[in-house]
């Protein structure tokens, strides 16, 4: 999950929200873990909210969000005036992918492949179609498991083939690319 430096008044702090499922959160703020539970009155309303943290409630409303312009946020009827930075990534764990073979429709082995060595879902595509490579540069990152994991080129080359977007899912033995 991306991580935002969240300027609230004249403090910076470092916060990550989880999702784990439609009405519970967990939020990392600064490397702190706090649980979040949302008390939604009407589901398709976004603000105004009450979230309850270790069994208090808290009335939130929030103002229009913009990434890189201040915005109010009240909470319990005090306002704070607060920007968000650009998201940052945690450190993907690199996975080693494996060059494997293709078949063609008329069942020829095709070389050069690039594969999912999981199931997961496309977070970011760092080629294009033409684009030359070395052998271990990051072809896109594959979320799975909660955690990103960085696909890399298998071989030096010229991407051939793009076979994913962002936000594709992808099953294990994917292709995701070819390299020629």
């Amino acid at each position: 999950m991306p991580e935002y430096n969240v300027l609230i008044g004249k403090r910076t702090y470092k916060v990550e929200l989880t999702k784990k499922d439609e009405r519970l959160f967990e939020a990392k703020i600064n490397e702190k873990p706090v649980e979040l539970e949302l008390e939604q009155k009407e589901p398709r309303t976004s603000s105004p909210f009450a979230i309850r943290v270790a069994g208090q409630e808290y009335q939130v409303k929030v103002g229009k969000i913009k990434r890189h312009t201040p915005f109010n946020l009240e909470v319990n009827n005090v306002t704070f005036n607060v920007k968000l930075g650009e998201p940052t990534r945690k450190a993907a764990a690199t996975i080693p992918t494996v060059q494997m073979p293709i078949r063609k429709q008329e069942g020829a082995i095709k070389e050069g492949a690039v594969v999912a060595p999981m199931a997961g879902k496309i977070i970011t595509v760092k080629v294009k179609e033409g684009d030359a490579v070395k052998a271990g540069d990051v072809i896109c990152t594959l979320e799975a498991m909660k955690m990103e994991n960085e696909i890399t080129a298998t071989k030096t080359g010229k991407i051939k083939e793009i076979h994913v977007t962002e936000g594709s899912p992808v099953n294990e033995r994917d292709i995701i690319a070819i390299i020629k």
